[in-house]
């Protein structure tokens, strides 16, 4: 009989929100998922974790609960402050959520969290870049084994370093950030121009039976061997591979994880992003070329780390 201590963890993503109960090994012993409300603010998000977080309670004993959150979190008070996808702002989630459930809560980035997971479970990587490709990108540092998220928690927003300051808008309101190069939204947009360009095309066709034109209409065009849709991904994967270079010269890592929606794409997005990560890498004869993996935990690994995260802190 497992006498391991158990977490709720929670990932709170752009599209849904993801929960599990998850033991101190990252092994998860059940799971929900729930769209995110379209509203996407404080109130609405809330009344679906406390839903979720009572379903799994009345199933199994938990000690603390985890929440991975997109966009900036204050670090250690989990209050989350913005988000460029989510309509959240000033949130107080840590403290909310302390008090309805009377439980420790634990609130971080939902990317360090994932990150988290990906360095510590199956190969353990002590130095590590998590870059998630989702609606938007997130990015985890894990340096020594840890976390790195600055004093306050604001460092380490990776999907907003500028790869070109006269690209297109970000989520954010800047201009040619990395998100706005390499993630889902940079898909859908690249998607929508396709469409347009082409309007007898194939990605045109399919948006226009699926309602509109978004990523998912390039993956499954791709997937019906869409010349147009595998130049899109291979533009995708350059930028992507353009990004992690950056981050590769910056940071001495054992690896480069790969994660988010978009990756179970395979080598369609990683071939491209691996020769453009070697092709930028500074000094690769001297430094090598630090290897882009996919992630293990895929889609889990936000809810498993945000587990793994609050029992850590208990």
């Amino acid at each position: 009989m497992t006498t391991s201590r158990l977490a709720i963890g929670l990932d709170i993503g752009g599209t849904k929100i993801a929960g599990a109960v998850v033991d101190e090994r990252g092994t998860v012993v059940c799971e929900l998922v729930e769209p995110t409300p379209a509203e996407s603010d404080a109130a609405s998000v809330t009344e679906v974790l406390l839903a979720m977080i009572e379903r799994m309670r009345a199933e199994h004993d938990v000690l603390t609960i985890g929440v991975g959150a997109a966009g900036i979190v204050e670090w250690p008070a989990g209050r989350m402050l913005w988000a460029p996808n989510n309509a959240y702002r000033d949130w107080p989630v840590r403290e909310q959520l302390e008090k309805a459930t009377e439980l420790p809560v634990t609130v971080d980035n939902d990317a360090n969290v994932a990150a988290l997971a990906e360095a510590r479970l199956d190969e353990p990587y002590p130095n590590m870049v998590l870059v998630t490709v989702g609606t938007g990108i997130g990015g985890g540092l894990v340096l020594d084994g840890r976390i790195y998220r600055g004093p306050t928690g604001l460092g380490a927003e990776l999907g907003h370093m500028i790869l070109n300051p006269d690209g297109p808008r970000c989520g954010c309101g800047n201009h040619g950030c990395f998100e706005a190069y390499a993630s889902g939204t940079a898909l859908t947009r690249m998607g929508r121009d396709a469409a347009a360009d082409d309007p007898d095309g194939l990605i045109a066709r399919i948006g226009a039976a699926d309602g509109e034109v978004t990523g998912h209409t390039v993956v499954k065009a791709v997937q019906q061997g869409d010349e147009v849709a595998q130049a899109l991904f291979a533009r995708l994967g350059r930028w992507l591979g353009v990004g992690i270079a950056s981050l590769a010269n910056i940071f001495e890592v054992d690896a480069v994880v790969v994660g988010g929606g978009l990756v179970e794409t395979g080598e369609l997005l990683l071939a491209p992003a691996r020769a453009a990560a070697r092709e930028f890498a500074y000094g690769p004869t001297a430094r090598g070329v630090a290897p882009v993996v996919p992630a293990t935990f895929g889609g889990d690994a936000g809810k498993i780390g945000a587990a793994l995260l609050a029992l850590d802190h208990i």
